[in-house]
């Protein structure tokens, strides 16, 4: 993971993030490339010639520019080789064209201004072909030296998820593979021993566990585990229902999403 992207936003979970993100560039000796989208595609009602909008650009610049500032000042004291992309428009068509070649992409859990679920994280759980690291608010930062939490139920998104995050796990002081007794969808389609031989052949040892999902949900189970484990991260597939709507995901990806317990890396 030597190509980290960060996204920058005025969110809540923007010191969080950076402070994951410089932690994994500290861990691999890796590059910090920061993103910052600019969006101006707003529209107000009643406003049929656009004028409240010219008016409103000059200010969404402004704080943009001076968003920037503050970010710039607090690396310049790191330890890190990072760069600075400042560019006009959506987040997710910028992040997704940057995501071509980097290694993990680090984005934050809530929308700014609402505190709402980040649109852009969902956006990119279902179309993101590059590792994603969800931050939340309360977390201090990344540490990759820690215990890992990989949610396993056997399907291609769990297995993707799992090789993605093979170089966090390889540093990981332990790494348990939980499993979701009575999790809906039918049988595993590979069981866990499957994904303990994998890791194995990459030198890292696991621990096995089975939990009864009994009437919480299995984003409620994980996020327990998680937290009992004391995880410094959860590993987990990402999971779309509709070919026809990508960007609505299955119920557990959109609840942890939503309300991450721990930092989430996730692999489509």
């Amino acid at each position: 993971m030597r190509s980290i992207l960060l996204h920058v936003a005025d969110d809540d979970s923007l010191k969080a993030r950076t402070q994951a993100a410089l932690d994994l560039a500290r861990a691999f000796g890796g590059h910090l490339a920061c993103l910052q989208a600019v969006p101006y595609e707003y529209g107000v009602p009643g406003d049929f010639y656009g004028a409240l909008v010219a008016d409103l650009i000059p200010e969404l610049r402004k704080a943009a520019d001076n968003l920037r500032a503050e970010c710039e000042e607090r690396l310049r004291a790191e330890d890190v080789v990072w760069s600075w992309d400042q560019l006009d428009g959506r987040a997710l068509e910028h992040v997704l064209r940057a995501a071509s070649l980097s290694d993990i992409v680090v984005v934050g859990s809530r929308e700014p201004l609402t505190r709402a679920p980040s649109l852009l994280a969902r956006d990119l759980a279902t179309r993101l072909r590059t590792p994603m690291l969800l931050v939340p608010e309360h977390a201090t930062g990344l540490d990759c030296d820690g215990n890992a939490v990989v949610a396993w139920n056997g399907s291609q998104e769990a297995s993707h998820a799992l090789k993605a995050a093979l170089p966090l796990l390889a540093k990981a002081d332990s790494v348990v593979l939980a499993s979701i007794l009575g999790e809906p969808g039918g049988e595993f389609d590979l069981p866990a021993v499957a994904g303990a031989e994998y890791l194995s052949r990459h030198g890292i040892r696991c621990e096995l566990t089975e939990f009864t999902l009994g009437e919480g949900t299995v984003a409620e189970v994980l996020a327990e585990v998680a937290m009992h484990r004391k995880a410094a991260y959860l590993v987990m597939g990402a999971y779309g229902r509709s070919r026809i709507a990508e960007a609505v995901l299955g119920g557990v990806t959109r609840e942890l999403l939503a309300k991450p317990p721990v930092p989430i890396l996730t692999c489509h």
